[in-house]
């Protein structure tokens, strides 16, 4: 049996945080003197990483095996206020590339400390993300990774408590957490609007209808990013058998047995050239016609570091 057609996520791939980050390596590297630094991966891909070391940015785990004065870039993930304390103690020169919707995350720690809440955060355990915002605060903190975790959870004071998220998640395993916590925290406060990122809800959105036609789903992302991995998990909740990928060399021809349609999607921090060469080795299962199916369309654009804007104008 071949393949008869391929249906392309739309929207899928970088978000608008991925791009400016990107951006912000390549400014940093035409307007700053090597050597060049970033504290962990700038997102969460190995193509992206291994582009930029191609040109000389030097990618570290932690600001120690950062010369003194150098110039570090923050990854999109963010950071927590230690990190930023030991960069400003080393005279390192920080440029951020932290994500404008995960800053806002860290900003509403702030504010809702300032108020005497205690902070629920929906979010994984070691992500880079969950590091940087449970650092802002983490003795009135609690890190709620599962429906169990839920249950559990307990705050100094019940009337006093918020919840926020990691922006990467699961639209529907969150919201699964966050009614166990509404049951148990009838004064919970929830944000007006979502820490879920647009373009996280909106990618999973797109996988949901791309399970309406489609015998199997790839994603193609790597295997540390979150976003990824939950639209694998979303493919499967809707009953469609799917595989994450990080590129074509991956792809199991196994996987294509009496398989007639193939829905493609990619995380937020995949290089749409990765998912092209998915759809090359696809087409060679046989003549398919190449499709689209659209949810939204995305014309974010966030702007720039402040020390970056006139490079990039």
């Amino acid at each position: 049996m071949t393949l008869d057609r391929i249906l392309l996520a739309e929207p899928r791939g970088f978000c608008a945080g991925v791009e400016r980050a990107v951006q912000v390596i390549d400014l940093v590297l035409e307007a700053y003197e090597a050597p060049i630094f970033c504290r962990r991966e700038i997102v969460h891909n190995r193509h992206v990483v291994e582009v930029f070391e191609s040109k000389g940015v030097t990618f570290v785990e932690e600001l120690t095996e950062v010369p003194d004065n150098a110039t570090v870039v923050f990854s999109a993930h963010g950071v927590s206020p230690t990190v930023w304390a030991a960069a400003e103690a080393r005279g390192l020169t920080v440029i951020d590339a932290t994500c404008p919707l995960v800053t806002r995350v860290h900003l509403e720690v702030k504010a809702y400390v300032k108020k005497g809440l205690s902070i629920l955060y929906i979010g994984h355990a070691k992500h880079d993300e969950a590091v940087g915002v449970m650092g802002e605060a983490p003795d009135r903190i609690t890190l709620i990774e599962t429906v169990a975790d839920a249950e559990s959870a307990v705050v100094a004071d019940e009337s006093k408590v918020v919840c926020l998220t990691q922006t990467t998640l699961s639209v529907d395993d969150t919201q699964e957490i966050l009614n166990v916590l509404k049951s148990r925290f009838t004064q919970l406060v929830v944000p007006p609007k979502s820490d879920i990122c647009y373009a996280t809800s909106n990618r999973q959105l797109a996988v949901k209808k791309l399970c309406e036609e489609v015998d199997l789903v790839l994603i193609v992302g790597s295997s540390n990013s979150s976003n990824s991995k939950r639209l694998v998990e979303v493919a499967r909740s809707c009953g469609t058998a799917a595989h994450l990928i990080a590129n074509a060399g991956e792809l199991n021809m196994e996987w294509l047995t009496d398989v007639r349609t193939v829905g493609l999607s990619s995380g937020a921090s995949t290089p749409e050239l990765l998912v092209d060469g998915v759809v090359e080795i696809l087409q060679t299962k046989g003549t398919p016609s190449v499709g689209q199916v659209t949810v939204a369309i995305e014309d974010t654009v966030f702007r720039l570091p402040r020390e970056l804007q006139q490079a990039g104008s």
